[in-house]
């Protein structure tokens, strides 16, 4: 079955970094499109970073253009966000997507709390 398994979120001081990783199974992970979602309290979930296929197109939003990058493993099956100058409105639960948000697969999220 399908299995999108995020880690490396954590509790931060502004300025730092995170990594989080996405590990997936169950599914030809090169030919799909991946991305980075974020969902805040009282906010509505958000793209955050998308990558189309390794070597491909990425695109980020506004927000965490500069900060955020999006890269991928096929040989690995693992799409990870490095973030970096993090920052206390970056706070939210960050969930991998494969395919698209709407008929694509989910992982469970993983938290992520930028306070000092």
């Amino acid at each position: 079955q399908v299995q999108l398994v995020e880690s490396g979120g954590g509790l931060v001081q502004p300025g730092a970094s995170l990594r989080l990783s996405c590990a997936a199974s169950g599914f030809t992970f090169s030919i799909y499109a991946m991305s980075w979602y974020r969902q805040a309290p009282g906010k509505e979930r958000e793209l955050v970073a998308r990558s189309v296929s390794a070597g491909g197109s990425t695109n980020y939003a506004d927000s965490v253009k500069g900060r955020f990058t999006i890269s991928r493993d096929n040989a690995k099956n693992t799409v990870y966000l490095q973030m970096n100058s993090l920052e206390p409105k970056d706070t939210a639960v960050y969930y991998c997507n494969a395919g698209s948000p709407k008929f694509g697969y989910w992982g469970q999220g993983t938290q992520v709390t930028v306070s000092s």
